[in-house]
């Protein structure tokens, strides 16, 4: 259990300096280990699959619906389930479904990389995505219970930048992996790899994580409100990834308005739950907020852009060019390490600029995204990764000053009490914007590719399906207009 010193004030007339402040225990930062090992796991089984995708299906076999529910399958499931796990550890406590969550991942990633079919690995994919919903949400406020509110921004601080590392790191390491085949492995050494890492933080978080009471012990869970919104998440993006391949069913064309319909019956239910003083999974008078409601669109928009975007780079590079999964990482590496160069820019930037650095993000990405889609009609199939190498790095500049006041500026009219439904509900719409986004995009990336094959098929594919991650920026860009003018740390 974590352990902290605090020294007692002396009385009044005792002539002595101020109190000493709060200091950390080494058993804080043993338990900072565990959340962090539970987020960089997350963060990297979406990355690392991205990468691994095409030669996943290679092996596997399957249609090129199959690549794009490798990631989406997990981040639909995430995004459907966060609002869940975030009550779960509010009824159970966070130690306890923290743990439960990570051995349950880790259950999911062994599944995942003993998959036997397109079919089975899509199934543990999902799976795994679900319980990094139960697992993930955990983690802030643990790192407030281990730390309290003054010393977190010391763990914040290691946070950031270790996150940062890992999106880095990350399509590098999956195609490092993959290409390595270590004992005849594979890609399904990419999941394995979670099984002695997620071992290791279980053990240890079982004896360093605090053990705090439930901070809503004997509430009820909201079943009828979680089907509602993980069949509506589910409605939404099934038509849009299989919808070509089963040619456009009428009844594939309808259900994106059926899952449209739940999820405003998932809204309703919400309403009514407050209405008569019961918990809810969301605050319903956050969604009344225009401000929050057009940040909500923006990040649809964005991380839709974003994941269609890598999406049909991979694919461009490794089925249409030939790449293995290492040079794929290492041709499209521009892009994350710019990012971090963005995120040091917007940090300086936005308590001056505030929401004006988001236009400048969009701006620039959009910039970047126009420049590699005109070096893609310049060179067509003699197209190398040097020719890329400028426009990604100005395309991910602009994402990375993006990123970090998105959040900041969407939140800063929200009120206190609105602030931890507002931030759970904003997280899940950015798993679901990224599902999204890939099957959005993807739909055009192998329909243009049709049966062709070679090069100059799957470079002029992703030439048009970057116009449409365009397209999805320049949408990003209006909901701007809406959205408060400084950033949370600013407004209050």
């Amino acid at each position: 259990m974590a352990t902290t010193v605090i020294d007692l004030p002396l009385p009044p007339d005792a002539a002595s300096p101020p109190p000493a402040p709060r200091t950390v225990s080494r058993l804080a930062w043993l338990g900072f280990a565990v959340v962090l090992a539970a987020s960089v796991m997350d963060l990297l089984d979406a990355t690392i699959a991205q990468t691994a995708a095409p030669a996943i299906r290679a092996e596997l076999g399957g249609s090129y619906a199959s690549i794009e529910w490798t990631t989406a399958a997990y981040t639909l499931a995430m995004a459907t389930s966060l609002l869940l796990g975030g009550r779960l550890g509010d009824l159970f406590g966070r130690r306890r479904v923290l743990l439960v969550g990570m051995a349950a991942f880790v259950g999911a990633s062994a599944l995942c990389a003993l998959a036997p079919s397109p079919d089975a690995l899509i199934g543990a994919r999902a799976l795994q995505g679900a319980t990094a919903a139960v697992m993930v949400p955990q983690c802030f406020g643990l790192i407030r219970e281990l730390f309290g509110d003054e010393g977190q921004q010391r763990a914040f601080a290691v946070f950031g930048p270790v996150m940062g590392l890992a999106a880095v790191a990350g399509p590098l390491l999956g195609g490092g992996i993959v290409d390595l085949d270590l004992l005849g492995t594979g890609w399904r050494a990419i999941f394995l790899v979670n099984v002695p890492f997620g071992l290791a933080a279980l053990a240890l978080g079982h004896r360093v994580l605090p053990r705090s009471r439930p901070v809503a012990a004997g509430g009820r869970l909201d079943a009828t409100s979680v089907l509602l919104a993980m069949a509506g998440g589910f409605a939404l993006v099934y038509p849009l990834v299989e919808g070509r391949e089963l040619g456009w069913p009428r009844w594939c064309v309808a259900l994106p308005a059926v899952g449209v319909a739940l999820l405003a019956g998932f809204s309703w239910a919400q309403a009514r739950r407050a209405a008569r003083g019961a918990t809810t999974l969301v605050e319903p008078s956050v969604l009344r907020r225009r401000p929050y409601v057009c940040g909500l669109a923006l990040v649809v928009c964005f991380i839709g852009a974003m994941g269609g975007m890598v999406l049909a780079l991979n694919v461009m590079f490794q089925i249409g060019l030939g790449f293995s999964p290492l040079a794929c990482g290492v041709a499209t590496v521009a892009v994350p390490l710019a990012a971090t160069g963005g995120s040091i820019a917007s940090a300086v930037l936005v308590g001056r600029l505030g929401r004006t650095v988001l236009w400048i993000g969009l701006g620039t990405m959009a910039a970047g995204l126009l420049a590699v889609d005109l070096v893609l009609r310049a060179q067509g199939a003699g197209l190398s990764a040097w020719d890329l190498a400028a426009p990604l790095a100005v395309t991910g500049l602009g994402m990375g000053m993006i990123f970090m006041p998105m959040f900041d500026v969407i939140l800063a009219g929200v009120e206190p009490h609105q602030l931890g439904s507002a931030s759970g509900l904003l997280e899940a719409i950015q798993q679901l914007a990224m599902s999204l986004g890939i099957a959005i995009v993807g739909t055009v990336l192998f329909d243009v590719a049709g049966a062709g094959r070679g090069a100059a098929a799957f470079v002029g594919a992703a030439d048009h399906a970057l116009l449409v991650c365009l397209g999805l920026l320049a949408a990003a860009a209006l909901t701007v207009v809406w959205l408060p003018r400084h950033a949370r740390a600013a407004a209050h």
